[in-house]
């Protein structure tokens, strides 16, 4: 993997991201360094977030998720919130892309509703993650194994389960891209 400066990383969202979980991994990856793009449906050029119960703050968008290619990126970068996981799941297109990366072995991270993604992707078999918590019992029906912690890693796939483990999941990102070696302790504390 390279190190944080030469990574290129992208976001997958659309409308009612949750705004932190968006907006915080981009500024504290950008400032560390890495390019970070942000992919969403066809036809937006910007998506809107979602913040304390209401609409929050629109984000530029720098491509739409069908002409992504994901050999062109280091890991790819969900972001929660109930309405865009949920819009996701339901897009072959964006689904297809979780599956890249998946298969290309490549960094998946994804935060709080997120991982409704991972797991419409086919990618949580006999993986360990976290989420939010009313995600356990879809994780578990899925063949994943549910764990309460601030930030899990396995085998590329970092999960989180809401903003108060941001700082957790972007470290946990970092890490992973510049290849370190993080025990499971430090990974899952």
């Amino acid at each position: 993997m390279p190190s944080i400066k030469e990574a290129r990383i992208l976001i997958m969202a659309s409308d009612g991201f949750e705004q932190s979980e968006l907006m915080v991994p981009l500024e504290k990856l950008r400032a560390a360094g890495a390019t970070v793009e942000i992919a969403a449906p066809e036809g937006q050029s910007q998506i809107k977030g979602w913040s304390d119960k209401n609409w929050g703050a629109k984000v530029p968008v720098d491509c739409e998720i069908a002409a992504v290619d994901a050999d062109e990126y280091d890991a790819l970068v969900l972001p929660g919130g109930q309405m865009n996981p949920d819009n996701l799941r339901l897009n072959d297109d964006a689904v297809a892309l979780v599956q890249e990366f998946i298969d290309g072995g490549k960094i998946v991270a994804a935060i709080c509703h997120a991982p409704w993604l991972l797991i419409e992707a086919d990618a949580v078999d006999g993986k360990s993650l976290t989420s939010w918590p009313s995600l356990r019992t879809d994780i578990e029906n899925a063949g994943g194994v549910w764990l309460d912690k601030d930030v899990v890693v396995d085998d590329g796939m970092i999960t989180s389960r809401a903003p108060k483990d941001l700082e957790a999941f972007v470290t946990a990102i970092i890490r992973e891209i510049e290849n370190e070696d993080v025990s499971d302790e430090q990974a899952q504390a």
